[in-house]
């Protein structure tokens, strides 16, 4: 069977970047499932994973418009120490969730400063070309309950 759209497939991978650094990857930890064509991997990868069978193994490089989008400056602010429940234990890499006007946010601390906190809206791997090798390891229909709540159940999926 090959993947095309509400199928639920399953692969390894190993993610670097450009340096070819790995950035993530499967091994140990089972297979990713996602459900075909519902945005649940990053589109440039999900374009190519159309028509792939179990057992295709195969690279993609792909730019950062398909992947995380490209780093956008007007998602990095300088907000009061103050604000923050904890300031004194503020480090550079802690992530937390915000309510904003375009709904939730997840913000990185990028830099803690004497006074304020440099926060980044921008995803970690935003502006970076990514480099997968993959494995199909699964690939069938899904279930109706599957699509009707968005997500896989069952193994490499959720139990509800």
């Amino acid at each position: 069977m090959k993947i095309v759209k509400d199928c639920v497939a399953a692969f390894h991978y190993k993610l670097t970047n450009d340096k070819t650094e790995v950035i993530d990857h499967s091994e140990g930890q089972g297979p990713l499932y996602y459900i075909q064509g519902h945005g649940h991997i990053i589109p440039g990868l999900e374009t190519l994973m159309l028509d792939k069978v179990v057992g295709d193994k195969f690279s993609a490089d792909i730019e950062a418009v398909d992947a995380y989008g490209e780093r956008k400056e007007e998602m990095v602010q300088i907000v009061p120490r103050s604000q923050f429940e904890e300031p004194d234990s503020l480090q550079p890499g802690m992530q937390f969730n915000v309510e904003t006007d375009m709904g939730p946010m997840v913000l990185s601390i990028s830099e803690v400063l004497e006074e304020e906190v440099k926060v980044d809206g921008n995803h970690p791997l935003a502006g970076e070309r990514l480099h997968f090798d993959i494995e199909i390891t699964e690939v069938r229909v899904a279930t109706e309950e599957e699509l009707t709540h968005g997500h896989v159940h069952g193994v490499g999926g959720h139990d509800h």
